[in-house]
């Protein structure tokens, strides 16, 4: 069995494009394009050099003393939190950028919900000098507030989303309304594996080279390609993509998802899909999705602005439902609590997204001779305000 998408865009039976007939002409044109323009010598040298003379890669394979100490066990942090702009979105916004100039496009559209994905985008349409707006849940502009003002900095519109639950869901669904109004010079940047096809591939491509990287670090630190265990958190999941890619096909790598439990599984706030889901459709692409028995959507809610999506990534629900990966749920506290440890252990403040893949050191057991590598996806930042208010700081 491949974890990989197939020439449709399915990973088993998740993926897919289902899409109103008017945004065929711009699926179509990317799916077309995107491998062969990822291919060319050009395009991989151009890709190349940003990724280390602007984003700063590789970013460093941390051994974890302290952490490994504490729990027994091999910790290696793969340390996305010191890319520029603060994440690892900025990977995958550079990839599209380029293939966006690739295709001819003067105009860059993007969702974004915690606002790392909004910087990322603005941040590449600046050095590209291209025109770009952001769409963003009303709730998200008050609560990541740093985030806007960096998107505006960079010279981006922020345009905020006023249906809905005002997240991150109802801005996915203004940016496709405008792409489907500009489809001849607009591309949209999407910021996770999910969406039609090509988009979960192109995304999980690009973010890549975090696997790749953390073998070839490992085989200097360890004197071997492969971990035991990757552990990502997972909303969408572009981070789990990226650090479980190279992974996929390699059974003996254990591969551990996290998501967020919200206030407990049961408690109608949370966004454990794997937990949660029922297949369904969303935002043009088949897979596990939180939903009421009628098919309605069903909010999701976590303390994380980037992991409260009502669905997941078509890949990881194959991973999921194929067995692949084990899915960890872990809650608000655990997650809090596992971040302040980090900080005081490492001297390290993770992103709240991250925390939750570190939170599962106090569920799971790893032998002394394990080697765990922890995807810290982004840095703590932008949370600052929302651990202020946890720990009353």
């Amino acid at each position: 069995m491949s974890y990989h998408a197939n020439e449709k865009g399915y990973y088993g039976e998740f993926g897919g494009a289902f899409i109103p007939e008017m945004l065929y002409p711009n699926t179509e044109e990317l799916r077309q394009n995107y491998i062969r323009i990822m291919e060319e010598p050009s395009f991989k040298e151009e890709f190349d050099q940003l990724l280390q003379d602007y984003v700063g890669r590789p970013t460093p394979l941390y051994f974890a003393k302290r952490l490994s100490e504490k729990y027994d066990t091999k910790i290696y942090l793969k340390r996305e939190d010191l890319c520029h702009t603060g994440a690892h979105k900025v990977n995958n916004t550079i990839g599209q950028i380029l293939m966006a100039k690739k295709l001819g496009k003067n105009r860059i559209i993007a969702e974004t919900g915690a606002g790392q994905h909004g910087v990322a985008t603005a941040t590449v349409c600046a050095l590209a000098g291209i025109e770009c707006v952001v769409y963003m849940g009303e709730i998200d502009i008050a609560r990541q507030a740093p985030n806007v003002a960096r998107m505006k900095m960079l010279g981006a519109e922020v345009r905020p989303a006023l249906s809905g639950s005002r997240t991150l869901k109802d801005a996915t669904n203004e940016a496709i309304r405008d792409w489907i109004n500009n489809p001849v010079d607009t591309h949209y940047i999407i910021g996770s594996v999910v969406g039609p096809h090509p988009y979960p591939d192109m995304v999980a491509r690009f973010q890549s080279v975090i696997s790749k990287e953390i073998k070839n670090q490992l085989l200097e630190k360890e004197g071997r390609e492969n971990p035991d265990y990757v552990v990502a958190c997972v909303g969408g999941g572009s981070n789990a993509a990226g650090a479980f890619y190279h992974f996929l096909d390699t059974p003996e790598v254990g591969i551990i998802a996290v998501e967020a439990a919200g206030k407990g599984i049961d408690t109608g706030e949370s966004a454990a899909t794997s937990a949660l889901g029922k297949i369904g459709i969303i935002h043009g692409s088949k897979t596990l999705l939180m939903q009421t028995n009628d098919g309605q959507i069903t909010e999701p809610y976590s303390i994380s602005a980037g992991l409260d999506y009502p669905g997941v990534g078509p890949m990881h629900a194959h991973l999921f439902q194929s067995g692949r990966a084990e899915f960890i749920s872990i809650t608000d506290d655990e997650a809090m609590t596992s971040g302040l440890a980090l900080c005081q252990l490492e001297g390290i403040i993770p992103a709240i997204e991250s925390s939750h893949a570190f939170a599962i050191l106090e569920q799971k057991k790893f032998s002394p001779s394990d080697v765990v590598v922890i995807n810290l996806s982004g840095r703590g930042d932008k949370d600052l305000q929302n651990y202020i208010d946890y720990f009353k700081l």
